[in-house]
């Protein structure tokens, strides 16, 4: 079993910066895959970023491609998401999740393990 745990949202003015946070605890975390997603009132929840097991690999949705980093520090079983020149649009229920293989992926489905969300709320 893993559980993740996310913090570091909150209310932050357009243009504005935010680190996201998400600390995983059971099974080795060094082994697996990890993502963020976001989820708007009435939307789909939506891929934002993920990172392969030894940070070899990364990749963004075209939205937040430039603005936005993912990392991960293994030795602290803990994936972050920088998020830099925040708009409007960016405002969501933030989530980090685990997937139990090494190699990266887009969809939620070919996750395993979901964190409760942290709200990210980008004022104009």
């Amino acid at each position: 079993q893993v559980q993740l745990v996310e913090s570091g949202g909150g209310l932050v003015q357009a243009g504005g910066s935010l680190r996201l946070s998400c600390a995983a605890s059971g099974r080795a975390f060094s082994r697996y895959a990890m993502g963020w997603f976001r989820q708007a009132p009435g939307k789909e929840r939506e891929f934002v970023a993920t990172i392969s097991w030894s940070s070899s690999n990364t990749y963004y949705a075209d939205s937040v491609k430039g603005r936005f980093t993912i990392s991960r520090d293994n030795a602290k079983n803990t994936v972050y998401l920088q998020m830099n020149s925040l708009k409007p649009e960016d405002t969501a229920g933030y989530y980090c999740a685990a997937r139990l293989v090494a190699g990266t992926a887009e969809q939620p489905a070919q996750y395993h393990y979901w964190g409760q969300g942290t709200q990210v709320t980008v004022s104009s």
